[in-house]
């Protein structure tokens, strides 16, 4: 072998490399190996296992004009609720979501039209207005208490937490395989894994890269204040799903909202269910590991009340593990996931006003 042939073979591959920078293996519990392709998972975590990439360097991505522009607002918002309380912060959000229903006629048509995909059956004209006008007002309420939520007492946060369904979810940590929430993209999804923390679950969480700015500064934002959310597990939907197999190792309630729009890639795992009249398709790939590694599997929301206050809602189980699960059984996911999609109709028929991705 000539010296530059040796050369080339002492040097490290990229598979090698990339070997040598992944975590332990997955607990022998979990009954088989790893699933390449899974999706997002939003689950709580312990401090021990903070997120491999720092939330504070995901702060030099908002732009040099979004910190500040970001900070005047939350200063403005913040003021006004120690001015007027926070119910007059919630009537400025009222105040300002009536305003866009009267001028943003496109995004109205849109709701409209979802609207009438949840209910083929019809509703008056009068419900349909009333509906979509308070869809404008939830969704401007919840966007200024997300600016300001880190300089809330923390007492005042508890007391407008309230939870239903905590039994079914304490029930199925205590058979220590962890939990899978399957959540969905209704409502105000997206500080499920705060609530929970802040009410003592270890979470770990799945995330799509490509947050926006606000929202990132946001994180940071609870990360300096809520060492409980600073401490979870933050996972991409493009990362190894090792880590997701930890996450059931440990216990931890593991969530994701994987009722997506769009096509996310092509490899990823997905499953046809019927929802609103019509078949779409919703990823199942951290389904597949949830059923490998024995978690409970069941279905959360949060739904949003007048004056800030907050539902926290996780069903019965849609799965209890029994033990004598198949191997990507396919009638399995095929019949967990239609349970999922129905939970969602019913819980949308239930609160039309809390539709999401319009």
């Amino acid at each position: 072998m000539s010296a530059r042939m040796r050369e080339q073979a002492s040097r490290p591959t990229v598979a090698s490399t990339h070997a040598a920078l992944l975590p332990d293996r997955p607990d022998p519990a979990c009954r088989f190996p790893p699933v390449a392709g899974t999706e997002p998972v939003v689950a709580p975590a312990p401090p021990s296992l903070a997120s491999a990439e720092p939330r504070p360097g995901e702060l030099r991505r908002v732009g040099w004009y979004g910190r500040p522009k970001f900070a005047l607002v939350r200063g403005f918002l913040w003021a006004w609720a120690r001015a007027f309380s926070l119910k007059g912060l919630y009537l400025l959000g009222r105040s300002f979501g009536t305003m866009e229903y009267l001028i943003n006629f496109k995004r109205r048509s849109r709701y409209r039209r979802e609207l009438r995909s949840v209910f083929p059956e019809g509703l008056p004209r009068a419900r349909e207005n009333a509906i979509i006008l308070s869809y404008f007002r939830r969704t401007r309420c919840d966007k200024l208490l997300y600016l300001i939520f880190d300089r809330l007492p923390r007492e005042k946060i508890m007391r407008r937490i309230k939870f239903h369904g905590r039994k079914d979810l304490d029930e199925a940590l205590a058979r220590g395989r962890g939990v899978y929430v399957l959540l969905s993209h209704n409502g105000s999804h997206h500080v499920a894994g705060l609530l929970m923390a802040l009410l003592g679950y270890r979470c770990a969480g799945v995330r799509d890269r490509n947050e926006g700015a606000l929202r990132l500064y946001m994180q940071q934002k609870y990360s300096e204040t809520f060492p409980e959310f600073a401490a979870i597990r933050v996972l991409y939907a493009d990362s190894f799903p090792r880590e997701i197999f930890r996450c059931f190792r440990e216990n931890l309630v593991v969530g994701s909202a994987v009722d997506v729009g769009r096509q996310r890639g092509v490899t990823l795992r997905t499953c046809p269910v019927r929802i609103f009249g019509e078949t779409r398709e919703f990823l199942t790939g951290p389904l597949h590991i949830a059923l490998r590694c024995g978690a409970t599997i069941v279905q959360g929301f949060v739904v949003s009340r007048p004056n800030f206050y907050f539902r926290l809602i996780v069903h019965p189980p849609l799965y209890i593990p029994t033990g004598a699960e198949k191997d990507e059984d396919p009638e399995l996911i095929a019949q967990i996931m239609q349970k999922y999609a129905d939970g969602i109709a019913e819980h949308v028929r239930e609160h039309p006003d809390h539709l999401s991705r319009v």
